[in-house]
């Protein structure tokens, strides 16, 4: 694996020239409206990040899982600074363990303790209080980190479990690709397929017609892009490309709904371009682990 490997290679020059020939698009239609803006925006963050994220997993393994459970730890504390319990270090450095305790599962191939680290964290996160020898706002805390290590750790890091699969790490770019491109396809024809509103509490500007536009879109790329799994089949690339549309649409949807909540946009390290690491990873949550056993079930 790595850029000696020539479909990894191909693979990147593909997704890169998808990245930067979009962007030159949007570029140049960005003053149009505010859309195009936002679309901008989000494509501008990938121009940056997407060739550092070729980078990191051209790393022999296991570089790849390393980087993934990096990416999980740094998402896990965006989510505690977001709801203003980043200084009980007590409970981030409970999840932080947790985390480094999927990566280790998923690196050994224990799928069954895997699945029961969220009630093992459970368990130790019901010890912090007695260690603390306090009762104040403990359901709270532990509640959030539970929630935390649901969604930033045990579910994102279904991508570190995908590894094990045949063309792993393909299928994880192939993922990332599909939800970025869902997305800022959504936010660029929102403003063009306008009607009723999905969810306008929570996010204003997607429509109905722009999320089915979006997701038809997703699915043609899907189409196209089918040689990055290991069965170019219909059944495979027609589940990876809904999966990816509709997860990432509720994923970001469900941490806006936090973001809102808490009076909170951006935090932590920002991409250039638009939003923090975490709007890069949020769409992922509900992705990787659908993904991963709806795969699970195929390949079986």
């Amino acid at each position: 694996m790595g850029f000696r490997d020539p479909v990894y290679l191909k693979t990147t020059l593909i997704v890169l020239a998808v990245i930067f020939g979009s962007g030159a698009l949007v570029f140049f239609l960005r003053k149009k409206n505010a859309y195009f803006v936002s679309a901008w925006a989000s494509i501008k963050s990938w121009i940056f990040a997407a060739p550092l994220l070729f980078l990191a997993f051209a790393i022999p393994a296991p570089g790849p899982l390393v980087v993934l459970t990096l990416f999980a730890i740094y998402g896990a504390k965006a989510f505690f600074q977001i709801l203003g319990m980043y200084h009980r270090y007590y409970f981030v450095l409970t999840c932080y363990g947790g985390i480094v305790g999927l990566a280790l599962c998923a690196y050994f191939g224990r799928l069954n303790l895997y699945n029961q680290m969220p009630m093992i964290l459970l368990g130790v996160s019901c010890l912090v209080p007695l260690f603390l020898n306090s009762y104040r706002r403990m359901i709270q805390y532990i509640s959030l980190t539970l929630l935390a290590f649901i969604f930033l750790g045990w579910s994102f890091m279904h991508l570190a479990l995908l590894l094990e699969f045949p063309n792993g790490l393909y299928q994880i770019l192939y993922l990332v690709v599909l939800t970025e491109f869902c997305d800022n396809t959504n936010l660029a024809t929102s403003y063009y397929f306008k009607g009723p509103r999905l969810f306008p509490a929570i996010d204003p500007k997607r429509t109905l017609f722009s999320t089915v536009i979006s997701i038809l879109l997703t699915l043609l790329l899907a189409s196209l892009m089918r040689s990055l799994l290991p069965n170019d089949s219909e059944q495979y690339w027609l589940a990876a490309g809904l999966v990816a549309s509709l997860g990432g649409l509720f994923g970001d949807l469900m941490m806006t709904a936090l973001r809102r909540d808490a009076g909170v946009k951006d935090v932590g390290l920002f991409i250039i371009g638009r939003g923090d690491l975490l709007q890069r990873m949020d769409r992922l949550i509900f992705v990787a682990p659908i993904y991963y056993y709806v795969m699970a079930q195929f390949f079986s």
